[in-house]
């Protein structure tokens, strides 16, 4: 169900809606339930889900039954699970989740800026012989096809670019339909290797906005949205 039809429901005015899910712990020294806001105009966009079934049946424990948020283009940590309560506030929230918790940070002292929208990110299917234990993937001299998925958080997915010299030149992959503005898109590239030797495969995507992928994520203290491009390092014998 959408989450917008409940609040209309329910009424009342504030400035965000707190989701308090059923999972306790202590982090930072402080015994906590886990929970996390959103300002009221985001919490009222139509695509926010209260879901409590999936593929027709229950919601799996896995995946946050009874009930969960579910907030298409926000990093993971805003789609509260096993949700029991949610709350209209008249201030901006300030639990730990909020207010330490998933900011980007430079130093332990930084307050920091908020993580939110999925950054774009594209991600490959590694070419060559399926050794996972291998960072380096061999495979033999003659066409392949490339092929991955791609998605950001602020726009669809407008282009994904690969690279076969580790970024010094870039050629555009081949986008399949996008089934809904937030799914992951799949794109392919065909790649003939001119001749045997080592190469660094790479992929990068760029969203309606017009942000691109960066060579290298900015850094932060907590790793949150790495999107840096994605590196194969392949074989061609």
């Amino acid at each position: 169900m959408r989450l917008r039809d409940l609040l209309e429901e329910a009424g009342g005015d504030g400035v965000e809606v707190l989701f308090r899910g059923l999972d306790r712990g202590l982090e930072g020294g402080e015994d906590q339930r886990y929970e996390r806001s959103l300002p009221l105009a985001e919490a009222l966009r139509d695509e926010l889900l209260l879901a409590y079934a999936m593929n027709g049946a229950p919601l799996p424990p896995q995946h946050g039954f009874p009930l969960r948020l579910v907030v298409p283009g926000w990093y993971g940590m805003t789609s509260v699970k096993w949700l029991e309560r949610i709350e209209l506030l008249d201030a901006p929230f300030t639990g730990y989740q909020q207010r330490t918790g998933y900011r980007m940070r430079q130093a332990p002292e930084d307050e920091g800026d908020p993580v939110d929208r999925v950054l774009p990110r594209s991600l490959m299917i590694p070419p060559g012989f399926p050794d996972f234990a291998s960072r380096e993937r061999h495979m033999d001299l003659g066409p392949t096809t490339v092929r991955g998925r791609a998605w950001s958080g602020a726009g669809a997915i407008e282009r994904v670019e690969v690279s076969a010299d580790g970024g010094a030149t870039w050629s555009d992959a081949a986008l399949a339909p996008q089934p809904s503005r937030w799914a992951w898109r799949a794109w392919s590239w065909d790649w003939a290797p001119p001749e045997p030797g080592a190469y660094e495969l790479c992929c990068r995507a760029t969203d309606a906005t017009g942000a691109t992928q960066p060579l290298t994520a900015d850094w932060n203290l907590g790793g949150y949205a790495n999107n840096g491009v994605h590196r194969v390092s392949v074989v061609v014998d």
